[in-house]
């Protein structure tokens, strides 16, 4: 194998005792590092799924992954990646016929519900794809095992370090402007950046999205390795520009938020953008369709040759047919459009068409990983729409059911008691929105949209989204969360949403405001939806101080204090609502408040920093602040009406 340059797996199933007195068997025979990833504590050399990305950029012979309690997939491929030409990976599975029926510990990372429920689609299909794979090996409790030769293979003969020289000298020797660099994991990519800013004459800075994943890239750079956070760079280049450096080295560009790309290319006469289009990390292939687009001068390197593997590896082959790593065929096809509905069961029957739909969908959607694929095999409450054009999937349309809750559960949302899993907008719409029915009512909330490029800006979306409510039997509203940019709100008003919320702080993942937006279906939604609607129009004058982009919403010129705003106050100031959802309800109380309330005053009126008005009043930090707003906010209800103020109080109480 190791002269082959290729790797196998072997799946060992049966009962725990079993599988154990197997592998102990394999690692007895065969030497090398046996590192055990497994939520179980091993001797030896042994890591937690979740803490398998602190060894990436570490080479190992030979592993065992455990994946009897559940199949961690990320931690899986991340695993399979650190292993080097001529090792075994073992991986444990429970008994092969009862296995599709097990809970999957897993489950509580991507499903909402309280216990782990089993995995039937996924465990189905990496069993399909274990059995059809000849270079996998089984061995199975209670079966005959047959251990199958290896094909006849060259000799390996490592040509990626050739291919990694050749892209390195391009670099050194290139003039000034925008590269960018994208590689499948394992090739070497993240070494290259760290030997260019080790041979550049000049001086050379990185960014990434988390410092640790740039290890490997600072053991090749040596002394010539200076890091920065994304956001302190650009701080920094905005006070003080950056007059001699030379490079600016971005490793996982992709997952760096478009505007703060954007604006830290224009402050450095060269930089190399580097990603990863496949893997556990996500995809790149978004990222080079939008946010290179607009780069008309960049200059693109594709690594491919890997380096610790040959280009044809079993292990590497297995991993992504079951990790579904291949990326989508998008042809230039045309003629009629047909539509169909989809659900997780459907993975038994047409794998091939759910998997050119997650394809399309990872392709447009940088984060996209493992686990988005698990949550869509076997989570409740998905549902999909596939757009096909001579029978290729142009389109791809993601849904996930919300609320539903009892009256109570939403209140306690409402009031910042409760925030159960799940339910991403109709819980926001109660807890920062102030409206508890939001989170009573079904819904349906587009989770992502994916259109081929070749079909983009032809009406297609629209089209998938108007045949989706011809199939909302039960619901009252759909709804969308997205990065607020002034073309995708064009993109849902089009298709009948309104704006229901804006958050008052930037996304990390997008550089953009989250919004939401609703599409009523009944009578109930409709009413949620004017309410919503209204409601924003009045809290946008507060909001504008809070956010520096123009938001297409026109301020409602009724100010007054309200009885939705004796809702929102009380449920700040006894119970646990966020000051950022009350405030412009505590503006407006201030406008006919006498009290002095200084705390208040200070941040709404003055809007004095936290720390000066902590300084000024004494107070020990922000959790005494916020417990000093409360008390003021409780104090000018009862000046204003102690009967209703009362009336609160004592409901709230009892909520509590």
């Amino acid at each position: 194998m190791q002269q082959k340059g290729v790797r196998r797996l072997l799946v060992i199933s049966g009962d725990d005792d079993w599988c154990q007195q197997q592998t102990e068997q394999w690692m007895q025979s065969l030497a090398g590092d046996w590192l055990w990833v497994s939520e179980i504590p091993q001797s030896g050399l042994c890591c937690a799924p979740a803490a398998l990305r602190t060894l990436l950029g570490q080479e190992f012979r030979h592993a065992v992954f455990d994946a009897r309690a559940g199949f961690y997939a990320e931690a899986f491929a991340a695993l399979a990646g650190t292993l080097v030409a001529g090792s075994w990976l073992i991986l444990l599975v429970p008994e092969w016929e009862s296995w599709p029926a097990k809970p999957d510990n897993d489950s509580l990372r991507w499903n909402d519900a309280s216990g782990a429920i089993a995995a039937p689609q996924f465990v189905t299909h990496l069993q399909r794809e274990f059995l059809s794979d000849a270079d996998v090996v089984l061995l199975r409790q209670h079966h005959p095992f047959t251990l199958s030769p290896l094909p006849a293979l060259p000799d390996w003969q490592p040509d990626g370090e050739r291919q990694q020289q050749h892209i390195l000298q391009s670099l050194l020797d290139a003039p000034p402007g925008v590269s960018v660099l994208t590689a499948p994991r394992g090739r070497g990519k993240s070494a290259l950046a760290g030997m260019l800013a080790q041979r550049w004459p000049g001086k050379c800075w990185v960014t990434a999205p988390a410092k640790i994943s740039t290890a490997v890239m600072a053991q090749f750079a040596g002394e010539a390795f200076h890091f920065f956070a994304p956001d302190a760079l650009l701080a920094g280049c905005e006070q003080q520009f950056p007059a001699d450096v030379d490079w600016l080295l971005i490793d996982e560009a992709a997952a760096i938020p478009a505007p703060v790309l954007q604006r830290l290319i224009s402050y450095f006469p060269r930089v190399l953008l580097t990603t990863t289009v496949q893997g556990y990390e996500g995809t790149g292939r978004g990222f080079l369709l939008k946010f290179c687009a607009s780069l008309p001068d960049a200059r693109f390197w594709m690594l491919d040759a890997p380096l610790r593997w040959a280009q044809h590896d079993p292990l590497e082959r297995i991993v992504d047919a079951g990790l579904l790593f291949d990326d989508a065929a998008s042809g230039d096809v045309a003629g009629e459009v047909v539509f169909q509905p989809l659900e997780p069961a459907d993975w038994q029957t047409r794998p091939q068409l759910l998997t050119a739909l997650y394809q399309l969908l990872a392709s447009a959607h940088y984060r996209t990983s493992p686990l988005d694929l698990r949550r869509m095999m076997d989570a409740q409450g998905m549902h999909f729409l596939a757009a096909q054009c001579q029978q290729q999937v142009c389109g791809a349309l993601w849904l996930v059911d919300e609320g539903g809750l009892p009256a109570e559960l939403a209140d306690a949302v409402w009031a910042g008691k409760r925030r159960p899993r799940g339910n991403l907008v109709a819980q926001s719409l109660a807890a920062h929105a102030g409206l508890p029915e939001a989170a009573q009512l079904k819904s349906r909330r587009i989770s992502r949209i994916a259109i081929t490029p070749q079909q983009r800006r032809q009406g297609l979306g629209r089209q998938m989204i108007k045949h989706c409510l011809t199939s909302n039997r039960g619901l009252d509203f759909f709804s969308v969360s997205f990065g607020y940019t002034w073309e995708l709100w064009q993109f849902w008003q089009a298709c009948g949403f309104q704006l229901a919320r804006i958050g008052s702080q930037r996304e990390a993942s997008s550089g953009c405001y989250t919004a939401m937006a609703i599409l009523p279906l009944t009578p109930a939604g409709t009413a949620l939806t004017a309410r919503a609607v209204k409601r924003l129009a009045r809290d946008y004058r507060w909001l504008q101080q809070h956010i520096d982009q123009t938001i297409a919403i026109d301020i409602d010129p009724q100010q007054s204090f309200n009885t939705d705003d004796w809702q929102e106050v009380a449920g700040f100031a006894f119970a646990s609502r966020p000051f950022e959802a009350a405030g412009a309800a505590l503006e407006r109380l201030l406008s006919l408040s006498t009290l002095a309330l200084p705390a208040l005053r200070g941040a709404i009126t003055q809007r004095l920093p936290d720390a000066e008005l902590c300084q000024r009043l004494a107070l020990s930090g922000r959790k005494s602040l916020i417990k000093r707003w409360r008390q003021e906010a409780g104090e000018a209800l009862f000046a204003a009406d102690p009967h209703s103020a009362r009336r609160w109080h004592q409901r709230l109480m009892l909520l509590q």
